[in-house]
């Protein structure tokens, strides 16, 4: 936090693993549990909340870009 917190307070996202990269990788962890019956709530969420930024054009930010679905109300 001590090197990217100014980044995130400035919505900057261009600094680290892209949102794009991370739902690949959170596929693959989502269909190795449901191959072997086990349930992620939590990591389905946190996809679904990717699949949010890269719908408004955040696919390539990186992956602290959360914060602007985390800030958004419900």
């Amino acid at each position: 936090m001590d090197n990217r917190h100014q980044t995130m307070i400035n919505d900057d996202y261009d600094h680290g693993f892209a949102v794009d990269w991370m739902r690949k990788d959170l596929k693959y962890a989502l269909d190795e549990a449901q191959k072997n019956g086990i349930n992620l709530p939590i990591t389905e969420i946190v996809d679904q909340f990717y699949e949010e930024i890269q719908a408004i054009g955040g696919g390539r930010w990186d992956t602290s870009s959360l914060l602007k679905r985390l800030r958004k109300k419900p």
